[in-house]
């Protein structure tokens, strides 16, 4: 009796582009039915491998195997045609294209369209990812985009799936059900790569995993074996350094610096959601949180408080004791706001352009530009500092955003908005598909903000980060704010109830009364 063949092995491949030997001499192998993690740190040479695989890059040098048999993966319809289907960190998704456009543009031409919607309903509904075909994708938050990418690899009926930061924007409640989805697809053998950054999921989820550091493979293992602590060693070479929060002086923390005021604001379009009666504040020193299920509202605020949507009525946003509610991004900044959204390409960085000229996003005034010139020296080298000061992995201040992995691209542009020294830091997702050791980076970095009087608001879907950070932590539920209530009485059953908006607000606002 013939032994089954590895789904997938790859010999002593090598990618090398300008600068940076993304992947030198990598061997990985993957059984039918194996749930197998790749890990290491951004710019570790994951993504550029998992690309190799699905035929969106070509290697220099190596071998692939795929059921036995050497491949020639020459583009991403090869690798579709093998059985191999992507989710990509970055979406692939056209924003003027609804759910099932998108979907179909992947798929045979004659497609019927209506019998492919109730396929992604029936999927989404079977896998806990639920989804409306008819939506355009521009109305679409992260979370729900996501969706979209894992139903259409689904529907595929893959034999290799492969997952780049699948959990990043889900909360742990779909993260438990697309678990249960992914074990039942590799009891039906099918193969599945896995990347990810949450050391708990690949020991809870994974078979086995493949260690990169600097574009090589460093060690193999068995995750269930090892702890969390130990996986980083693996990665990063040193022990993690933990997180103190502490809790400033209330001399730190009397002046109010932002002050959501009752802000209400209907749809912007079909598929937004209404804000209702949002109330909060965050004071000079202090950390606060909002959690929440993807697509509550929380693109709606962010973009009422960046000034993206200017239909507020001016004194529902209050920045620093002034009424910004109906200004544009620029006077708010000059009033003392710094913020990082949750798209990095093209809301927090133009992806064409150098690093030093995505600078000039929020820097547009001296020492930056002097008498209506630009000082393109003094920019290059204040996006050399960030480069050096962040460790981001990049080519050098010339190198276009675009290059960048996902972690080491927001690992800048959170260096570019804390550079400007705001008042208040509005932070979405900070640490959305960034490795632990650059997550740790960035939250020591917020509370460095903090600890300087900064007010600091932050916008995650993630409740470990929200619970390491925060001093007081709201949560948005269809376009309402819970009242707030401090971190140390808070608990994670307690926000997964609120996140389906059921929360007590006079025990609620009990608590926080007697908190103040």
């Amino acid at each position: 009796m013939s032994a089954v063949p590895l789904r997938l092995e790859i010999s002593h491949v090598r990618k090398a582009y300008p600068g940076v030997l993304a992947n030198d001499d990598v061997s990985l192998a993957v059984a039918p039915g194996e749930i197998h993690a790749v890990l290491g740190e951004n710019g570790a040479g994951k993504s550029t491998l998992m690309k190799i695989i699905f035929g969106a890059v070509k290697p220099d040098a190596g071998e692939l195997r795929w059921n036995g048999e050497t491949v020639q993966i020459a583009n991403p319809q090869v690798a579709r045609k093998l059985g191999i289907a992507m989710v990509f960190q970055h979406f692939s998704l056209f924003d003027t294209l609804t759910v099932t456009e998108n979907i179909a543009l992947g798929l045979d031409a004659k497609t019927d369209l209506k019998e492919l919607a109730e396929r992604i309903t029936r999927t989404g509904e079977k896998y806990g990812l639920e989804l409306d075909p008819q939506r355009h994708v521009h109305t679409l938050s992260v979370g729900e985009r996501q969706r979209v990418e894992i139903v259409r690899a689904l529907l595929t009926e893959p034999q290799l799936l492969i997952l780049d930061e699948p959990t990043s924007v889900l909360t742990p409640q779909a993260v438990e059900k697309l678990f249960v989805t992914l074990r039942r697809l590799a009891d039906e053998g099918c193969s599945i790569l896995y990347i990810s950054h949450k050391l708990d999921e690949i020991r809870a989820l994974c078979h086995s995993a493949t260690v990169m550091r600097g574009g090589r493979v460093t060690g193999n293992c068995d995750p269930r074996n090892e702890s969390s602590a130990s996986l980083s060693r693996m990665m990063i070479g040193d022990e993690l350094v933990r997180l103190q929060r502490e809790r400033n002086p209330d001399s730190l923390r009397n002046e109010r610096k932002l002050h959501v005021n009752r802000l209400s604001l209907p749809k912007a379009h079909l598929f937004a959601t209404e804000l209702k009666d949002i109330e909060c504040e965050v004071r000079a020193g202090e950390i606060v949180g909002i959690a929440g299920v993807s697509g509550n509202g929380q693109q709606e605020l962010l973009a009422a408080l960046s000034g993206e949507d200017q239909r507020a009525a001016p004194n529902m946003i209050m920045l620093a004791g002034k009424a910004v509610g109906d200004l544009s991004p620029n006077p708010r900044r000059a009033a003392g706001l710094g913020l990082v959204p949750e798209e990095r390409l093209g809301r927090g960085a133009v992806p064409t352009l150098s690093l030093t000229a995505n600078m000039l996003l929020s820097h547009q005034k001296a020492p930056y530009v002097k008498r209506g010139m630009i000082d393109f020296g003094f920019t290059r080298r204040a996006a050399a500092s960030i480069i050096e000061r962040f460790k981001v992995k990049a080519a050098g201040p010339d190198a276009p955003a675009k290059s960048l992995s996902g972690g080491n691209l927001q690992k800048f542009i959170v260096g570019r908005e804390m550079e400007r020294k705001p008042a208040v830091f509005v932070v979405a997702q900070p640490t959305w598909g960034v490795d632990v050791g650059a997550a740790a980076q960035i939250h020591g970095e917020i509370l460095k903000l903090k600890q300087e009087g900064c007010a600091v608001l932050v916008i995650s879907e993630e409740l470990d980060e929200l619970f390491a950070l925060c001093d007081r932590l709201h949560v948005i539920a269809k376009g309402r704010l819970s009242p707030s209530i401090p971190i140390e009485q808070a608990t994670r059953e307690q926000v997964g109830v609120w996140m389906s908006g059921l929360w007590d607000e006079p025990a609620a606002a009990a608590a926080e009364v007697n908190h103040g």
